[in-house]
């Protein structure tokens, strides 16, 4: 694994600051029953981090003392594979937060998780899922052979439970990433597409697409490294910049906290290292941050964030 921190550091993206918090991105684990090419964190079957008890009970905590939070997003890995999970579902669900799930919809195949999905949907979690195209070939090529035959089955699952049907309140999204170093097509022309083909071929249906473009860090950043595409691939990122899209981006209310606490202004900025520091210089942990004096606070950048802005 090539490191990419060294190559982006030096930046002249545009600087951000912070708005009031309104998301908190859980990281649980990194534990994954995949190893997707696209991977910004480097997740697979054999990670063993994942967030303990004590560590969820304190985010739970900052959230209690932070009224203006809205949203719990909940990452890995594979989130659900983490034993504190359901637990973390349910506080949320019961502090009338938005509980957002990071499901790679094979997981719900697992041993184990054989319930996981009316658990879901009980709860009335959304869904964001990865599906990185309708096409058999291209899904398996990405994150393994078998994933999109798995995916179909898990998506039609979920519509049987009303996920993603007009009317029935449970929200279900999908996520497009490219097949290689290049950038997602306009997304409503992509969303057509997707609805067409999974509702003709499938019987699936789901609420909204979400075109995104792969980081240039860890697991991708490392193989564009190595293929001699790291430079060709950051060029084709800043020409795509768009200075409307620096109003969006969701670390101006967002933060990130990892498998062991600590905080970031986004996800990616964990994965390469670089946290909101505390008051000595130090990372700073969750059980040590107050929500309000991050409000106007600049967001650490780097290159990779032009992954963000781009088209």
């Amino acid at each position: 694994m090539q490191a990419t921190l060294h190559l982006l550091s030096a930046t002249d993206f545009p600087a951000l600051t912070r708005r009031s918090l309104e998301i908190v991105q859980i990281n649980l684990g990194y534990r994954c029953n995949q190893s997707c090419q696209h991977c910004h964190v480097n997740a697979g079957p054999q990670r063993q981090e994942q967030m303990s008890a004590e560590t969820i009970a304190a985010v739970l905590a900052f959230v209690a003392a932070s009224p203006q939070v809205q949203v719990l997003d909940l990452t890995g890995g594979a989130p659900e594979l983490n034993p504190g999970f359901r637990d973390l579902v349910k506080a949320g669900c019961e502090r009338g937060l938005r509980v957002i799930d990071r499901c790679n919809l094979t997981i719900l195949e697992e041993d184990g998780q054989e319930d996981l999905a009316e658990f879901l949907a009980a709860q009335h979690v959304e869904i964001v899922a990865s599906l990185p195209c309708y096409l058999e070939e291209n899904v398996d090529r990405q994150r393994g052979k078998g994933v999109f035959a798995g995916s179909i089955r898990a998506l039609r699952r979920l519509n049987a439970l009303g996920y993603g049907v007009a009317g029935s309140g449970l929200v279900l999204n999908l996520v497009f990433n490219p097949q290689g170093p290049t950038l997602p097509p306009p997304q409503a022309a992509l969303a057509e597409s997707y609805k067409a083909r999974l509702a003709e071929e499938h019987g699936i249906v789901f609420n909204q697409l979400f075109t995104l473009a792969n980081m240039p860090i860890q697991r991708f950043g490392s193989l564009l490294v190595s293929r001699g595409q790291f430079n060709a691939y950051m060029q084709l990122l800043r020409r795509a910049h768009r200075a409307e899209n620096l109003e969006h981006v969701m670390c101006r209310r967002l933060i990130s906290v990892d498998w062991q606490g600590y905080v970031y202004d986004c996800d990616f900025n964990q994965q390469l290292g670089l946290p909101i520091p505390g008051r000595h210089g130090n990372r700073q942990h969750i059980r040590e941050l107050v929500a309000g004096l991050l409000d106007g606070r600049p967001i650490h950048i780097a290159d990779h964030c032009y992954g963000c802005t781009a088209g």
